[in-house]
């Protein structure tokens, strides 16, 4: 089938009021023996979150924002993809795929949407305007989950050129961060009839003996910030890409459990010490924990890890590309490592504030990078 349908959301309220019986019986942990997030989301943190979740949190206001995007879904290879398509009123703004990453989702991209596809009524002008194309990955969100293996990022890849094709751009660019950042690596390395340019807020360069053996400074310290994701921060990663069935099930029935999962990245992962509520609220945190719980995607998420964490760069891509460093990335390597990815890297830049969830954490700047990366390809 190559029909495109609309998708609304509309939860029926007994999987709400089931999520809320089930945040009522849990059974909690004893509380961290130290003072920090050194063992995981401590307890009164993810406590507090929980309480505003079963007391105060509106999923129907998410549900209506979601709605207000123009969610549609089409099958492409035998999967359901869920994606939301929202032109701009500016009928030469140029189409973006914009690709999320775990445990992110589309509405990561909550605070971008206005500015990027209404410029003018955010600062900018009529000539920055996007249309935006915001797919949720295979097994994410409200997409359909792959029934086989082989939904690597390479396939999802080919599959959002598909998408693009399908609804009718012949010209587009591609942009995206954490898987979203491989997926359209893979899409530029594909390099389909249409795509322009990619740019993406998590670059994916590993150094070379040589280039080990001469660091900068700023090397030095993107290496420091990797080697310690290797140490401490990297369990989750190891857990999803070999037993993802076996953490299922615990994700899958406990929604405190499926919370503290995602929780404790948007501290680990932002430029916001130890207040990820203070940075993100805790609405929009809920917002993002609330399309995988209500999706039952904590395992079919995963399974991504066990498809492509072992690949996930090693592409060369020869079209345009542009890279934006955020001050608190994961992994910051340098513009030379880059280059040798990214074989004609256009626009690049590294910025002193902001974190892996860059466009849900400091939009302003997000929207301005994917701007100036996009500006020569309208």
């Amino acid at each position: 089938m190559t029909a495109i349908r609309p998708a609304p959301l509309a939860i029926d309220q007994g999987v709400l009021d089931d999520l809320n019986t089930r945040i009522d019986l849990t059974r909690w942990p004893d509380a961290e023996p130290v003072d920090d997030w050194s063992q995981g989301a401590p307890l009164a943190k993810v406590k507090a979150l929980v309480e505003h979740w079963r007391h105060r949190y509106d999923w129907r206001r998410c549900e209506a924002m979601i709605n207000g995007w123009n969610p549609q879904i089409t099958e492409i290879d035998g999967v359901d993809i869920h994606f939301c398509h929202i032109r701009s009123r500016h009928e030469n703004a140029l189409p973006v795929i914009m690709t999320h990453g775990w445990p992110g989702s589309i509405v990561e991209f909550s605070h971008v949407v206005g500015p990027l596809t209404d410029p003018e009524a955010h600062g900018g002008k009529a000539e920055d305007a996007f249309h935006l194309v915001l797919p949720s990955l295979p097994g994410y969100g409200f997409s359909g989950k792959p029934k086989e293996t082989g939904w690597g990022v390479d396939k999802i890849a080919s599959v959002w050129a598909t998408l693009m094709k399908r609804l009718g751009y012949a010209h587009y660019v591609a942009q995206g961060g954490d898987w979203g950042s491989a997926v359209t690596t893979a899409i530029g390395s594909q390099a389909p009839e249409g795509l322009a340019a990619i740019h993406i807020n998590m670059v994916i360069a590993r150094p070379n003996s040589e280039d080990l053996a001469d660091m900068t400074e700023r090397e030095k310290d993107g290496m420091a910030s990797l080697q310690n994701y290797a140490t401490v921060g990297n369990g989750y990663s190891t857990q999803q890409k070999t037993r993802p069935q076996t953490l299922g099930y615990g994700l899958a029935d406990s929604p405190v459990g499926q919370a503290a999962w995602i929780y404790e990245k948007f501290r680990e992962w932002s430029d916001a010490g130890d207040d990820p509520d203070g940075v993100f609220g805790q609405d929009h945190i809920l917002d993002n924990i609330m399309l995988y719980w209500l999706g039952n995607a904590g395992t079919s998420s995963a399974r991504l890890y066990w498809e492509s964490f072992d690949s996930f760069g090693g592409r060369i891509v020869a079209i345009p590309s542009g890279g934006s460093i955020f001050k608190k990335e994961i992994f910051r390597p340098s513009r030379r490592w880059a280059e040798r990815t990214y074989t004609d890297l256009r626009y690049w830049n590294e910025l002193d504030k902001g974190g892996h969830f860059a466009a849900f954490e400091v939009p302003e700047l997000f929207v301005g990078e994917v701007r100036a990366a996009f500006q020569p390809y309208r």
